[in-house]
Formats: structure tokens, C-alpha cells, sequence
């Protein structure tokens, strides 16, 4: 199943029960999480709001600042992404 966030773009794979992000923003990546590391990082976003916004590493090498409107967006992509899992 295909979801097109508003931050992250991705597929899940139900046989597999893992989520791969290809798309964060505009930015190409391919990452692939399972269950315990899509939670985890779910309960980090909701943990570490701020009212500045948040900077974010793709690829362990390029950074990428995320408003504190987009950071909402990006907990809204994800809690998308936990229901997916089962």
C-alpha cells in the first residue's frame, strides 16, 4: 500500500509488516522500518516538539530543517503509517 504524506512517501509491504520511506519532503531516500522502529520513532516526534522546528538527518549525511508546522505534519504522516501495521 502506497501513502503519499504530506512529509513522507512510502510503501508498505503488509507480507513483511515494514514501511519503506522513499520520499521525506522533496528529498529522495530509502529507508526500511519495522513496527518497533516506526513506534519508536513516533513516540520521539511526539516527545520532542518544539516551536522552532526540528532538523532531521537523511542518508546519515544531509540535513534537512523541518518548521514546527511541518514537524506537525510529519507526526499526522506517521501516526498514518503506525495504523498500517498490524
Amino acid at each position: 500500500m502506497f501513502l503519499q504524506g504530506s512529509i513522507i512517501s512510502g510503501e508498505f509491504d503488509a507480507s513483511m509488516n515494514e514501511f519503506s520511506i522513499q520520499k521525506v519532503k522533496d528529498f529522495d531516500t530509502q529507508s526500511v522500518l519495522n513496527r518497533n522502529q516506526v513506534d519508536s520513532l513516533y513516540q520521539y516526534l511526539i516527545n520532542h516538539q518544539d516551536e522552532d522546528g526540528q532538523i532531521i538527518t537523511l542518508n546519515d549525511q544531509m540535513l534537512v530543517r523541518l518548521s514546527q508546522n511541518e514537524w506537525s505534519l510529519l507526526i499526522t504522516d506517521m501516526e498514518k503509517i503506525v495504523s498500517m501495521y498490524h
